[in-house]
């Protein structure tokens, strides 16, 4: 008999879960070299560590990732202190990622203190390579890439704001770009990190909820009550695709939009930014970069769709089908084109954009939100 929906995700999360306890093991001496480091005493020793509320202490071994534990340390002059070391395991509660978990913890370090009666916090690390245990206490994260020359794919659909025809370099770079996600959405993913995609998508700080709440209040266009009704659109999208996000979960870019590709000589690109954990539904891709040749034809005043821009998201798509052969997305991009087009349609994210541009793109959204079909040949329909 199959393992039912919720069960079979648990039994994904505790194999993960494992693999990662096995991969981090405590070590008790990293954790005394921590507490001598900790203390600031040479001479700080661990006396104890086990498990929090554990009546015996059993094979270290036994103390993986997840598990609170405690550890009683000798200070200098004869006193001693019992900290508690916790970590966090992976869950399907928005855990599921190395970046939730570091969250979670550096909030819980930021707030503790402020809490009245509350735990006081005393460090925060990570667990490295080596199983010691280093402090990131304070200060801000940083992230270091490699360097690369380029030129935002936003300048060339800027540059083609009116222009009645796309030259072949136009063409190939969209077709390049094409090529790159159905390569990229071969890759299959666990079907629980859609699941966790979708969720984000709709109900994140960076998703639709958070944008819809980033609009400012009483705006002329995208009123509280309409944007209430996208929000309610999209949560019943979420349902409906909800099973085929779970079976369509790819590696997917997470941010596919001009402002994110660099493009050298001819098609050669590279893109930055990848967002999201890098795998999702593909229609999220799709849908991030061609909202953008339909945003910036309607931004640069075009009353209908057409020219060199028009151009591009055709080549786009029909090459994007043909090359993966996803037919489905089709079916997919409601929800996502939501989240893209409040993107473009926000007055905080472009507020040099009129009203009018605002209103064909919230028709837009609440065409497709409403169930109508979606063919990329035929979307002049849904700007009416």
């Amino acid at each position: 008999m199959a393992e039912a929906g919720p069960r079979r995700q648990w039994s994904r999360y505790t194999a993960r879960v494992t693999k990662l306890r096995e991969g981090y093991e405590i070590d008790r001496a990293a954790v005394r070299r921590y507490v001598r480091r900790l203390f600031g005493e040479d001479d700080a020793e661990l006396l104890e560590l086990r498990e929090l509320a554990a009546s015996t202490q059993e094979s270290l071994k036994d103390y993986g990732y997840g598990k609170p534990l405690l550890a009683r340390v000798a200070r200098a002059g004869g006193s001693e202190t019992n900290v508690v070391i916790r970590t966090m395991s992976p869950d399907p509660f928005g855990h599921d990622r190395r970046a939730d978990r570091v969250g979670a913890l550096v909030l819980d370090y930021d707030t503790f203190g402020q809490m009245p009666r509350h735990i006081q916090p005393l460090d925060i690390g990570l667990f490295d390579d080596d199983g010691e245990m280093r402090s990131i206490a304070s200060g801000e994260p940083f992230l270091v890439t490699t360097y690369v020359e380029g030129e935002l794919y936003a300048h060339d659909l800027k540059a083609l704001q009116g222009a009645d025809r796309a030259d072949a370099r136009d063409v190939e770079r969209a077709e390049a770009l094409a090529d790159y996600l159905a390569a990229l959405h071969a890759t299959t993913e666990d079907g629980t990190r859609g699941l966790r995609a979708m969720r984000d998508t709709v109900g994140s700080g960076e998703g639709i909820f958070g944008l819809c709440d980033s609009y400012p209040r009483g705006h002329a266009i995208a009123s509280a009550e309409r944007l209430e009704g996208i929000e309610r659109a999209c949560v019943s999208w979420r349902w409906k695709l909800r099973d085929r996000v779970e079976r369509r979960a790819r590696r997917t870019h997470g941010d596919f939009h001009p402002f994110n590709i660099l493009f050298r000589d001819g098609s050669d690109f590279t893109v930055l930014d990848c967002s999201r954990g890098g795998a999702g539904e593909p229609a999220d891709d799709v849908t991030c970069l061609s909202i953008n040749y339909l945003f910036f034809a309607l931004a640069g005043g075009a009353e209908r769709f057409e020219g060199a821009l028009r151009t591009l998201w055709d080549t786009f798509f029909a090459r994007y089908l043909a090359r993966s052969g996803d037919a489905e997305v089709l079916e997919m991009v409601a929800p996502f084109f939501a989240w893209r087009g409040l993107v473009v349609a926000s007055p905080v994210w472009y507020p040099n954009v009129s009203d009018t541009v605002r209103e064909r793109l919230l028709c837009f959204i609440e065409r497709l939100l409403a169930g109508e079909a979606f063919d990329p040949a035929r979307v002049d329909e849904l700007l009416r």
